[in-house]
């Protein structure tokens, strides 16, 4: 029989169900077991559970055939618990190290008390942390147990259920179980504390209470929070059970009063037209369940106001935002000019109707027709040339290089201005400017850059060094115009919905620009390596590094190209891509350009299409580049050159281990890199099993088919089957038209 017994409801938590699991399983303390419920959750939960039970025998997943809540979630996994303890930890939500070990030795001190209540932190989106404001509570408990009756300030903390730990057979006894709706904690925890003969407290913080930016449910706006009305009932029908309880009546009347107004003072919880029956409802009750003789504290008086009541809870409540308004206007006064021209703007959009068949896109800030966006626009002007395609470049040089008839907008023009205005669908890699408002009908399609390895969004937060210069509010803020999340794999979608918590669809379509890379052949890439100035026959590796976070600049040397390119010898032609934000830095000034003029190698880096680049190569070299995840497709080899992985994935972050989890064999050091280069190692039964299940995680919903898929379901509304992940896509090699390397 284990010591605790962990029960874990997950619904639609796929990013951050994972770090929660981790928390739990990686404890010092091992006498435990999980209870994993899936509630029918409809993104990856399930199937994150289920990886987590076949790797560690303490797991045990319940799979419900329907979505019940939160609480009826918890009751499924009750009667599945064995252990000494019950502990009900939410699936956002993770255990501080060394907590369980803490735990049990204040179990064992206190010699098995009905309740162990231990303190938490919430810690915030954006990277604050803030303790409990009443710790002060559980260090003044002593080292003993006692009642709630002995202590009620007890009761002072947080009322939930996730703070506390339940002897088992003390549940069993009472029968507690949770109830359906919102504020289920509510008829459980007040029960329970309220029978507890020995409750103990534990000072220490054991529980990291994540604030969600978006995607909590009590920060939903909704008629569900009438449901704390039943609960707070369900609770009164307890004591009336319990004459002994009765004491408590003075108590929860208040406390119900209390839990209502707060509730009604919330701006995200109810509907605005549904304020004021909230208000009724809540009085009704507060009148019906007054114990006879009561105090009515002054600030709950205002619940005994009969009809009035309501318009004297909002006087009260505008007098006392009255400081704040003074502040506000002036604040409105200080911009009035910008707010003024803004307004007469956006009255203007108001009274413009969109244009249905106008798309605007753009990609990596504005450079060109690139990426997913290009891809998308491709396949639109193919199967839906009705739809007008306008692209934003940032000035007009970038205007210059665009292909022949693109339409095309100078980023802040007013012609900018005007599409902008009127686009019914916006596609982008990057985020638009803030000026670029959402009007109701707009569509905004966001398509990513790829795979992530390294973090993004607010798990930057972390990173001061790789946030540098990046503001993470304001960057959720533009990215709450999105519509849809584009992702390519289950990987990529659990990330995005992590590190971009916004209101947005994920779509799994597979990456559009990617659609050459599952339908080339021999050809495309000879085409490539023509205009790129390769030998007829000569292997081509591809050496694409990617940014460091730990240097400033962002450029490091990690391999002597010179060097490299002589030990590939004679028949081979070193190509290296550095990363986009290195293209017009001193990274090619420092030697990259030189040893491209002399022939020494190609330098690939201005290539407008690294979907070309990587057609034209037999091998990539890589370290840490998402284009690892592309090149996938072409079941071609490659390299991960790891030499500093300890430092970057240090500075930067990482959401998985690429070295333990590579698409082929991994160097530390120059001379291993040569050696598999020089072996044939790189490219021998071991290599090609990495690269087939790097392909079936990674390239999972890449069927050829992504930017059709985009076009027609997204901006068309047909209908059309999505990708099969079953099937992995370009499992076949795509040969490039000679030998590949070979030993020298």
């Amino acid at each position: 029989m284990p010591r605790f017994s962990v029960i874990v409801p997950c619904f639609k938590v796929q990013g951050f169900l994972r770090e929660c699991l981790d928390s739990v399983l990686d404890q010092s303390y091992r006498d435990i077991e999980v209870i994993a419920v899936d509630d029918c959750s409809p993104d990856g939960c399930g199937a994150i559970l289920d990886e987590y039970a076949a790797r560690d025998e303490r797991v045990r997943v319940l799979h419900l055939a329907e979505n019940v809540g939160l609480g009826r979630a918890r009751n499924a996994g009750l009667p599945l618990a064995g252990g000494d303890y019950l502990f009900f930890l939410d699936s956002d939500d993770t255990l501080t190290p060394g907590a369980l070990r803490a735990m049990a030795d204040r179990l064992a001190e206190t010699d098995d008390p009905d309740v162990l209540v231990f303190d938490y932190a919430r810690t915030y989106w954006w990277g604050g942390t803030r303790r409990n404001a009443l710790a002060r509570v559980l260090a003044e408990a002593g080292d003993g147990t006692f009642t709630a009756a002995e202590r009620p300030e007890i009761l002072d903390l947080l009322m939930v259920v996730w703070n506390k730990v339940y002897r088992r057979d003390f549940v069993e006894r009472e029968g507690f179980t949770f109830p359906p709706g919102y504020y289920e904690d509510t008829p459980w925890t007040f029960p329970v504390m309220f029978s507890a003969g020995r409750i103990a407290t534990l000072d220490r913080i054991c529980l990291n209470y994540r604030q969600r930016r978006q995607g909590n449910i009590l920060s939903t706006t909704s008629r569900k929070h009438f449901d704390v009305h039943e609960q707070y009932e369900r609770v009164f029908a307890f004591l009336d059970a319990r004459p002994q309880l009765a004491r408590w009546r003075p108590f929860l009347h208040a406390k119900m009063g209390e839990h209502c107004l707060d509730i009604l003072s919330k701006p995200d919880r109810l509907p605005p037209s549904d304020k004021a029956e909230f208000f009724r409802r809540t009085a009704e009750r507060f009148r019906a369940y007054r114990p006879e003789g009561a105090e009515v504290p002054p600030e709950l008086r205002v619940l005994e106001g009969g009809a009035l009541g309501y318009a004297a809870y909002r006087l009260r409540r505008r007098s006392g935002r009255a400081a704040g308004e003074l502040e506000r206007r002036a604040r409105q006064a200080r911009g009035a000019v910008a707010g003024h021209l803004g307004r007469m703007r956006s009255a203007v959009d108001a009274r413009r109707p969109l244009d249905p068949d106008l798309v605007v896109y753009s990609a990596f800030s504005h450079r060109g027709v690139l990426g997913d966006p290009a891809a998308i626009h491709r396949k639109a002007r193919e199967i839906a040339p009705h739809l007008r395609g306008v692209w934003v470049v940032r000035d007009e040089e970038c205007a210059a290089a665009l292909p022949p008839d693109t339409e095309h907008v100078v980023l802040g023009s007013p012609a900018y201005r005007r599409v902008t205005e009127r686009a019914t669908f916006f596609v982008n890699n990057v985020n638009w400017p803030g000026a670029v408002a959402k009007r109701p009908g707009s569509v905004h399609i966001h398509t990513h850059q790829g795979t992530p390895l390294k973090y993004m969004g607010v798990d930057l937060l972390g990173k001061p060094g790789a946030r540098h210069g990046l503001d993470v509010p304001q960057m959720l803020r533009r990215a709450d115009r999105w519509d849809y999340s584009l992702v390519a794999n289950r990987h990529s979608e659990r990330v995005w919905e992590r590190a971009y918590p916004c209101h947005f669809t994920s779509v799994r379509t597979g990456s559009p620009r990617n659609d050459v890379l599952v339908g080339a052949g021999p050809e495309d890439g000879r085409r490539v390596r023509e205009r790129l100035g390769v030998p007829d026959g000569h292997t081509v590796v591809l050496y694409a590094p990617t940014r460091r976070d730990y240097r400033r600049g962002g450029h490091v040397d990690r391999v002597d190209l010179a060097r490299l390119a002589a030990d590939l010898g004679d028949g081979h032609t070193l190509v290296v891509r550095l990363h986009p934000s290195l293209a017009t830095g001193p990274a090619r000034g420092m030697g990259l350009s030189e040893l491209h003029r002399r022939g020494v190698l190609i330098d690939a880096t201005g290539e407008p299409r690294v979907e070309d680049v990587l057609l034209a190569s037999d091998v990539l070299i890589t370290d840490y580049s998402a284009l690892m995840f592309d090149y996938a497709l072409l079941d071609r080899p490659i390299l991960v050159h790891a030499d500093d992985w300890g430092a970057y994935a240090a500075s930067r972050g990482a959401y998985f281990d690429i070295t333990a989890e590579a698409p082929g064999h991994v160097s530390r050091s120059y001379r291993e890199l040569a050696w598999l280069l020089a072996s044939g190692a790189w490219r021998d039964e071991e290599a090609a099993r990495l690269r087939s299940a790097f392909r079936a995680r990674f390239c999972e919903y890449d069927d050829g088919r992504a930017a059709e898929r985009v076009v027609r379901t997204l901006m068309l509304g047909e209908a059309m089957p999505g990708p099969e992940p079953a099937a992995v896509p370009g499992a076949r090699p795509v040969p490039a038209g000679r030998d590949l390397l070979t030993s020298s």
